[in-house]
């Protein structure tokens, strides 16, 4: 029963935790408008969802390295699996900073947007199951 219950919550547990670490990621982004050379990043969210979904999502990514001698280290991933991923620039700037505010901004409240809706959503489920369980006494 209550593994049931796990994999109902499973997929809006990992999408509320992406759009999560999205949310950091775009706030990131604008924080360093102004900084020189910062580089705005992001990463895809409907592969990152597919991989927590498909159960494929590795925590860390190991590192190539060309020598034995070299460390070995990894790169942490996104809660998906996916490394970040820097942004295209529309135009660039002089001082080779990447973030563009408006397409950050719109990112921003889009992702905000969507993670109220799967709230939304999640919170309409836990109502539902209270309501069959209060319904069932």
């Amino acid at each position: 029963m209550v593994g049931r219950l796990d994999e109902a919550f499973r997929f809006g547990e990992a999408s509320l935790n992406l759009r999560a670490q999205r949310q950091q990621v775009l706030a990131s982004n604008m924080a360093n408008a102004d900084t020189p050379g910062y580089k705005a990043r992001d990463f895809d969210f409907n592969a990152a969802l597919k991989n927590v979904a498909d159960k494929r999502a590795p925590n860390v990514l190991p590192l190539a390295s060309t020598s034995k001698d070299h460390l070995q280290g990894s790169r942490e991933l996104t809660p998906g699996g996916n490394a970040l991923q820097y942004r295209n620039p529309a135009q660039g700037s002089i001082d080779g900073n990447t973030v563009d505010m408006d397409v950050e901004r719109n990112q921003f409240m889009d992702n905000s947007l969507r993670y109220e809706a799967t709230l939304s959503m999640v919170s309409g489920q836990v109502k539902g199951l209270l309501s069959a369980i209060q319904g069932g006494q």
